[in-house]
């Protein structure tokens, strides 16, 4: 890797979250910049430990600059294809307009080729940032219709929660041997950020089923409707079965993932927000009609 670009008064560091000081900073920066605590993230376990985090610190410790990237398997179109995810671009406001979000993001970029990672995914609020560097843009999808009928509803599912010791080793159990919950895209080997959507997610529901050995994240929006949110599973049920299980007979469903294996078909429409899926990699790798990447894997 090229040697990083020096700025006056900083430190340039790498792979610093298990020193306890680095932690905190990297912490304090996501805080101030987009309002997010990674506290919960130490009782899930700490940080993934594929992180290759590049920063840029003051002489007070600070983090000042920060990108990231993770490991992040996916299964695209069928294939399983080696790919990694950033996330905690952030640079503090009187530090913006000097170059270090763009020095962090060729050195982030050099460090995931040198991995020898086969494409690179993100989300965004400023897709314009990221073109010049080869990521294109794709708005997701969501899929809707009629629910599926279900001949017997029989309540057996039991109701999950990651702040108990016995349930979080069964979702660590389950996500370690999980089937992608999609052929058209998916995540395949990675369970973090599972776990972390639960912990901060207030509305998401997750629900176990034992005859299926699965849980279900879901949630019920509005009367007569259910949104399904992930399955984790090393078989991926049926929607009929899962509803059944829920014990929930709903007039339409709403899947946030394609429904590729669900036994079910719903109509796609584009996903309300400002946040843009981008990819970087060859062609043949680019997803191949309508997709979401489960809001349980988002990062």
């Amino acid at each position: 890797m090229n040697a990083p670009q020096t700025f006056p008064g900083l430190t340039f560091r790498q792979d610093y979250f298990d020193d306890p000081a680095g932690w905190k900073a990297i912490g304090d920066l996501l805080m101030t910049v987009f309002g997010v605590d990674i506290g919960p993230l130490d009782a899930l376990g700490g940080h993934d430990r594929s992180n290759m985090p590049s920063a840029y610190f003051d002489a007070g410790g600070r983090c000042v600059a920060n990108f990231a990237a993770f490991s992040m398997p996916l299964v695209i179109d069928g294939r399983k294809v080696r790919a990694a995810a950033w996330q905690s671009g952030a640079v503090l406001p009187d530090y913006r307009g000097r170059g270090l979000f763009r020095e962090l993001i060729r050195i982030t970029l050099e460090r995931c080729e040198q991995a020898g990672f086969e494409a690179i995914v993100l989300y965004t609020d400023k897709p314009a940032l990221y073109e010049p560097y080869g990521f294109v843009a794709f708005r997701e999808q969501t899929f809707s219709g009629p629910a599926p009928l279900v001949a017997k509803t029989i309540a057996s599912a039991r109701r999950l929660s990651v702040g108990n010791p016995a349930d979080l080793a069964l979702l660590r159990e389950t996500l370690a041997c999980r089937a992608p919950v999609s052929n058209r895209i998916a995540v395949c080997g990675q369970s973090l950020m599972f776990l972390l959507n639960a912990y901060l997610v207030d509305d998401v529901t997750l629900s176990w089923l034992e005859a299926q050995q699965a849980v279900i994240a879901w949630r019920q929006p509005r009367a007569g409707n259910v949104e399904l949110l992930d399955i984790v599973a090393a078989e991926i049920p049926t929607l009929d079965t899962i509803l059944a299980g829920l014990g929930l007979a709903p007039k339409t469903v709403t899947v946030q993932f394609p429904p590729d294996r669900l036994g079910w078909e719903g109509t796609a429409s584009a996903v309300e927000g400002d946040l843009v899926f981008m990819m970087r990699g060859p062609e043949t790798l680019m997803p191949q009609g309508p997709f979401r990447l489960s809001p349980m894997a988002e990062f």
